[in-house]
């Protein structure tokens, strides 16, 4: 997969930068940070970098995932911005196409998830030594084909959303790793980040950011 690596040619989107934060809307296709090898050098990071050179890290979102991501311009952001997230206070909500029919309106998905180190990165269900990994789940709209549904992690592990809804019988389309067959036949993945709320690092008010989901 590595060897066909080819990220989208779009201009950085900015959705908010003030003192302390820069949130941006990561496309499709577009790795958060670095691979290994020089053809894996084009990320989120590096094209943030140089609009921000004092741009921290904070979190992640998979290549194939698109939406919300924010980034801190002071340490005492990044730390502020990581301590959210190691505590949880930091609220996000994706949107997603499953395959098939979701009979149930809302629902919850407590499964622990390990890397699978033969196959990594792929993830998968592991009751005896899996981290513990929580989803909520809220259905939008659902044909017989597939289901829109809106996905609210309470931890963030890896691929936590994309392995949780394959346990339970409805793969993400278009997933790479976890679809299969005419599910993957899709022309990227729909899974997007369509909001993050956190508090500001300076003075602690609650702010919401979105970016519109585009499938």
């Amino acid at each position: 997969m590595d060897s066909t690596y080819t990220p989208p040619d779009v201009p950085l989107d900015i959705v908010h930068v003030d003192h302390e934060l820069l949130i941006v809307g990561k496309p499709e296709g577009l790795l958060s940070v670095p691979g290994k090898g020089e053809h894996l050098a084009d990320c989120l990071l590096a094209r943030v970098h140089a609009a921000f050179p004092d741009a921290l890290l904070v979190h992640r979102l998979d290549r194939d995932t698109s939406g919300v991501m924010v980034f801190a311009l002071t340490p005492h952001a990044q730390r502020h911005l990581g301590l959210q997230f190691e505590k949880r206070f930091i609220k996000k909500t994706y949107v997603a196409r499953v395959l098939g029919h979701v009979s149930e309106k809302t629902g919850v998905v407590d499964l622990p998830l390990i890397v699978d180190w033969p196959n990594r990165p792929r993830q998968m269900v592991d009751h005896e030594s899996g981290k513990p990994a929580l989803t909520e789940w809220r259905v939008q709209r659902s044909s017989d084909a597939e289901t829109r549904i809106r996905l609210f992690p309470k931890t963030g592990r890896s691929h936590q959303l994309r392995v949780h809804m394959l346990a339970i019988g409805h793969p993400i389309l278009g997933d790479p790793f976890y679809a299969e067959g005419p599910a993957r036949d899709f022309p990227r993945m729909m899974l997007h980040s369509e909001s993050l709320r956190l508090r500001h690092p300076d003075g602690g008010v609650g702010m919401t950011f979105k970016v519109k989901t585009p499938f």
